[in-house]
């Protein structure tokens, strides 16, 4: 096995694992909507997850390891790529402020400013802002 197919490999397994994460949080509620549905269609094809993989994860999505982010920054990228999905198209409606804070929350960031937070990110996502603007305001939002 080569290096780049080793690199490969890791992050298609991390993105699995991500998008199971996210599973999982849509069915928090034991039920995923339609909006909710559509939003992890969208979610599978923007994380490379295979037709079948899809199938598997939404089957059981407990099978995957959870790993989330450790750093704050990694945290943050997550958030930003999570809020510009959710965001873009507003295929979610009402609901995104709601996925986006489980997911928030799944993520590892503070339940107590959780409303906070995602009403940053829309904003800042709403403003197109590209990454590092968004990782800057997002670190200084409490300054």
């Amino acid at each position: 096995m080569s290096f780049s197919d080793l690199f490969d490999s890791e992050f298609q397994q991390r993105n699995k694992g991500h998008f199971a994460s996210i599973v999982r949080v849509a069915f928090t509620d034991e039920k995923v909507s339609l909006e909710e549905k559509a939003f992890l269609d969208k979610l599978a094809v923007r994380l490379e997850i295979s037709p079948a993989e899809y199938e598997e994860i939404l089957e059981n999505p407990f099978k995957y390891p959870i790993n989330p982010p450790y750093l704050h920054e990694h945290r943050i990228e997550r958030l930003y790529d999570l809020a510009r999905i959710v965001h873009i198209d507003h295929h979610l409606g009402d609901k995104q402020e709601i996925l986006l804070k489980k997911i928030g929350i799944g993520l590892g960031f503070n339940v107590d400013n959780i409303d906070y937070i995602v009403d940053k990110a829309l904003k800042l996502v709403d403003k197109k802002v590209d990454i590092d603007t968004f990782s800057v305001e997002m670190h200084n939002m409490n300054k």
